[in-house]
């Protein structure tokens, strides 16, 4: 549930002293010309005569087992004037699995390399803009990828020690060397040791796994579409969400010389990983919320709430784990799917990061920890910002569903409800099918709404919703899915931009060299015009109701499990209704289970816990005096969303 924690400055959970040093420090080397305390960095640095240089940073670990402790290439590019002076810089790092079999960003960017194997194209915009500005860019290959030795393991120790032995030797508790086999050594003495890591999807994730580390040095991470717990990108509640593990995950990204390293590893996660969802050690080490209390970095996190790929699960539970720690933190929600904010909020974002870092890794006063904690985009392109996250009064509000004059289209009211209602599973049917119908029997699903608002009621948080259902067979799948019912115009997330266009033109941030760009493909919203928006979403296989270990059912048996869904920020605006659907497969969404069961829901034992924004009394008034609901027909909403990309990297 959404746990609102009172926002606090930066300067309150780090120390006076340590921030009366960073002040004294900006202000003496900070780049800028500007006279009194610095508040901005500015470009005043050569990014064409910038250093370019590798280095190799020890593991500590001989994951592909040849006898030699793995080394992870390190990519660096950094202002050559400060090096000059004998200033020290502080670092921005992405440490990727990506730089060279799949590619970066909107364009899939790859690393390019000149004859002495020194870095010519970093891919993204952060060195082209952040290097004139007084930062260090480090671009760090994951253990087993591109020019780095070790295998990759999927966000286990081997992923995670890649980018923290990199902040370590970034402060000097690390071997770094000069070449991947070689003896001579290398030292970050150029760096203040400040880093802040930031990437999109895996990349995101790993920053996530190393600030649960608690690792010295590491300031700030700047989440995009991250996981936090890798159990949840692959499994809801023991449903599977992909038909493979991470095994297929560490092939497609493997090097060529990992590939003929690394089987015992591919075997472990094989083992590992069972596809029958159950919860084993493998997913213990890789769920970083169980530490998020080691948490030292602050956190802007930034995630798309259609986003299929990297569920919106992720960046729920991760942020009110943060909370409970009183973690600096703050939020980005877009309408979008799997989306990197360059490419839907570009000017927005690029300002916002600059000033981030410029806060937390220069330590400039500059005002961001007094703006809003959160940012929402409630229309393409239109957003709201909230002081707090969820709002402080923001309360889980129990919300029945009950018969309705109809089978299977019933009410959703604060009231108990009564009765049963029966579906059975269709695995060639999806949340828009069922949507789509919600007024309508049919015999895939159960429909539950309110009659149309007298006033706006807004969502904010994490739900979950507790289901007393008796199968007829041994297995069973359940999908619960909330929705807000009228016309609106949305970003089209199921389109094959996930809710963006992008264009011909193209917009520069940053110096540019004749070998990396600082220009991209300008975007733009693609949007769709729909009935009905799904807001959140949640599956669960009945049989892991109990525990992290699946059983079989007692077909006639009641069972009682509890669906969490997807964090969300949503207004229902007045005249909408809110339904809640229950049913079986959600098709492409989950993998159906292994026999087709027909469900029957205890209603007096089913309900929903919704975070509302003024909680019950909200939830009261804007039914209250509520009109009928109109006469049954066939909704639109957007397409099919289509199978679930199974790479938490960049769109395919």
């Amino acid at each position: 549930m959404p746990i609102p924690v009172r926002r606090m400055r930066f300067t309150t959970w780090r120390s006076l002293a340590t921030a009366a040093v960073a002040a004294l420090m900006a202000a003496f080397l900070a780049p800028t010309a500007a006279h009194g305390a610095a508040r901005e960095s500015t470009p005043v640095y050569s990014y064409e005569n910038a250093i370019r240089e590798s280095v190799w940073v020890d593991t500590g670990l001989d994951g592909d087992s040849d006898g030699r402790p793995d080394r992870v290439a390190v990519d660096i590019v950094r202002p050559r004037e400060p090096a000059r002076q004998g200033r020290k810089v502080p670092v921005i790092m992405d440490a990727s699995p990506y730089y060279s079999c799949c590619g970066r960003g909107n364009e899939s960017q790859v690393k390019t390399y000149d004859a002495n194997g020194h870095v010519v194209r970093m891919p993204l915009f952060y060195d082209n803009y952040f290097v004139p500005r007084g930062y260090a860019f480090v671009g760090v290959d994951l253990a087993g990828t591109n020019r780095s030795d070790g295998c990759v393991d999927v966000g286990g120790r081997s992923d995670v020690r890649s980018a923290k032995a990199v902040v370590d030797w970034l402060n000097g508790r690390a071997r770094g060397y000069t070449t991947r086999t070689g003896a001579v050594t290398a030292k970050a003495g150029w760096t203040d040791g400040s880093t802040g890591m930031i990437g999109k999807s895996w990349d995101g994730t790993i920053a996530n796994g190393v600030a649960a580390t608690g690792v010295k040095g590491l300031k700030t991470i700047v989440p995009i579409s991250a996981i936090s717990s890798w159990y949840d990108y692959y499994f809801a509640q023991g449903a599977p969400l992909y038909d493979s593990g991470p095994d297929w995950l560490s092939g497609y990204v493997d090097s060529p010389d990992a590939r003929a390293k690394c089987a015992a590893v591919q075997q472990k996660l094989v083992d590992g990983a069972p596809r029958t969802g159950d919860w084993t050690p493998l997913w213990t080490e890789r769920d970083y919320v169980k530490d998020a209390s080691k948490v030292r970095a602050s956190v802007f996190l930034v995630h798309g709430m259609q986003d299929l790929n990297v569920r919106t699960k992720n960046v729920g539970q991760w942020w009110d784990a943060l909370a409970r720690h009183g973690v600096e933190r703050k939020i980005w929600l877009s309408q979008t799917g799997h989306v990197d904010p360059f490419d839907f909020r570009r000017a927005a974002f690029v300002d916002t990061l600059h000033r981030w870092f410029d806060h937390e890794l220069l330590g400039y006063d500059n005002g961001i920890d007094d703006e809003p904690m959160a940012d929402i985009e409630r229309h393409p392109d239109q957003w709201t910002t909230s002081t707090l996250w969820p709002p402080r009064t923001t309360a889980a509000t129990t919300l029945r569903p009950g018969t309705g004059t109809q089978a299977g289209v019933g009410t959703l009211a604060l009231r108990r409800g009564s009765g049963t209602e029966t579906f059975t599973d269709d695995p060639a049917l999806s949340e828009t099918d069922w949507a789509a119908h919600i007024d309508r029997p049919t015999p895939e699903k159960a429909g539950f709404t309110t009659g149309p608002l007298t006033r706006d009621l807004r969502l904010s948080g994490s739900s979950r919703v507790t289901v007393t259902a008796t199968p007829t067979t041994s297995t069973a799948h359940l999908s619960a899915v909330l929705v807000d019912l009228g016309p609106d115009t949305v970003r089209d997330y199921a389109g094959p931009g996930e809710g963006i266009t992008t264009l011909t033109g193209r917009t520069c941030w940053g110096a540019s060299t004749a070998g990396d760009s600082a220009c991209y493909l300008g975007t733009e919203a693609a949007t769709a015009d729909v009935d009905f928006t799904v807001l959140s979403r949640g599956w669960a296989d009945l049989g892991h109701r109990a525990s992290g270990h699946g059983v079989p059912l007692t077909p006639g048996k009641a069972y009682t499990t509890t669906l969490d869904l997807a964090a969300t920020d949503h207004v229902v605006p007045k005249g909408h209704r809110l339904a809640l659907i229950v049913a079986g497969t959600d098709k492409d969404l989950i993998d159906p289970p292994s026999s087709t069961p027909t469900l029957t829901l205890d209603l007096t034992r089913t309900s929903a816990h919704v975070p509302l924004v003024g909680g019950a009394a909200a939830f009261a008034r804007a039914t209250a005096g509520s009109a009928p609901a109109p006469a049954a027909s066939v909704l639109a909403g957007v397409r099919d969303p289509g199978a679930a990309l199974r790479i938490p990297g960049e769109r395919r």
